[in-house]
């Protein structure tokens, strides 16, 4: 039903843009979390289906969650990156329906 993508080895400053790709379902939400190594899984940024955002204050100014609903995709644009960004970021939807899916997680790095 989803599927992320886009992770990577990227130096601090950089940029990097995630993927995820739904399908199977009409959603009403699709949100981006993380979690780094001995940490609580984090939201990161959340859209809705008429296309509100919203974002966690550690990301604000620098992350952009957007999506294409005629690929069904959604996109987490990652800028000014800094190694406490570092984390498995995953992708989270939630179905007009109440259920809830999860895609598999995709490792974002950040070197200092």
């Amino acid at each position: 039903q989803l599927q992320a993508s886009g992770g990577g080895l990227v130096q601090a400053g950089g940029s990097l843009r995630l993927s995820c790709a739904a399908s199977g379902s009409i959603f009403s939400r699709v949100n981006w979390y993380r979690q780094a190594p001995g940490k609580q899984r984090e939201l990161v940024a959340v859209i809705e289906s008429g296309g509100s955002t919203n974002y966690a204050d550690s990301v604000k100014g620098r992350f952009t969650i957007s999506s294409d609903n005629a690929k069904n995709m959604v996109y987490l644009q990652m800028n000014s990156l800094s190694p406490e960004d570092t984390a498995v970021y995953y992708c989270n939807a939630e179905s007009v329906l109440g259920y809830v899916f999860w895609g598999q997680g995709t490792q974002v790095t950040v070197s200092s």
